[in-house]
């Protein structure tokens, strides 16, 4: 359960330092951190105009003790910002990649 938290931790940490903020705009960055189900956003949510802006940028799980990113729509290296941080390589599962790809990733299978 340690290792857990300590995932927790890095997840909320990882997304602060990506949430971009703009005063000066109608569209809210807008930081999800669900620790009870283990789901992690970033959303933009807002107007531009006329024009609804409703985006999930990154969005990564906990699922059976292992990082999952199922979603990264920034040019950002997630997961190695993860192992960065302390995150064994097969603890990040690409959840974005078709499963029969992520054996050639370098990173876990699930």
């Amino acid at each position: 359960m340690e290792r857990i938290e300590k995932y927790r931790q890095f997840i909320r940490q990882l997304l602060t330092t990506h949430a971009t903020v703009d005063p000066n705009s109608d569209v809210e960055c807008q930081l999800v951190f669900d620790t009870e189900q283990d789901h992690y956003q970033i959303l933009d949510i807002g107007w531009e105009g006329y024009k609804r802006i409703y985006n999930c940028f990154i969005h990564l799980d906990i699922k059976d003790g292992k990082i999952w990113i199922q979603r990264n729509m920034t040019k950002a290296d997630l997961g190695q910002e993860l192992v960065e941080m302390g995150v064994p390589k097969e603890d990040i599962i690409l959840g974005l990649h078709p499963p029969y790809k992520r054996p050639y990733t370098g990173y876990g299978v699930a």
